[in-house]
C-alpha cells in the first residue's frame, strides 16, 4: 500500500496539501486570496488550477455570493486564461460541482489540449 498524497484520499486536497505546502507546487500566478498553479497530475497538456486560498467548497457555496473573491478569482482566471490563449491560440476553463468534484473545495481548471487520459 502506498502513502500517494492525491486527490481521491482526502476531501480537500487544497486546504489539506496545496495551501498549507505539504506539497510542492509550481506557481503560475498568486494574489492575497486566489492561487494559480500547474496541476500536480494534469489531464491534458496544459493544466492550471485556480483556487481560492481559503476553504470555499463549491460554486453553489453560501461564500461564492461576496462579491471580491469571486471578482479576484475571475481576474485570476482572465488573466492566466489570456497567456494560454497567447501562448497557445486556446483554452478551456472550468470548474465541477456535486458528484464531479472530487475535492470539495472550489477551484477552476484553464487547459489546453487533448485529455492525456
Amino acid at each position: 500500500m502506498t502513502n500517494e498524497i492525491t486527490q481521491e484520499n482526502t476531501t480537500d486536497f487544497y486546504c489539506d496539501f496545496v495551501l498549507n505546502g505539504k506539497i510542492e507546487v509550481k506557481k503560475v500566478m498568486e494574489t492575497a486570496n486566489v492561487l494559480a498553479y500547474y496541476h500536480t497530475r494534469p489531464f491534458w497538456p496544459v493544466h492550471i488550477v485556480v483556487v481560492p486560498k481559503q476553504h470555499i467548497s463549491s460554486l453553489l457555496a453560501p461564500e461564492v455570493e461576496r462579491p471580491a473573491i469571486v471578482m479576484e478569482m475571475l481576474s485570476v482566471i482572465r488573466q492566466v486564461a489570456a497567456q494560454v490563449t497567447a501562448e497557445h491560440g486556446a483554452c478551456c476553463i472550468l470548474t465541477n460541482l456535486g458528484e464531479y468534484q472530487d475535492s470539495k473545495h472550489l477551484h477552476w481548471h484553464v487547459t489546453f489540449g487533448q485529455p492525456l487520459r
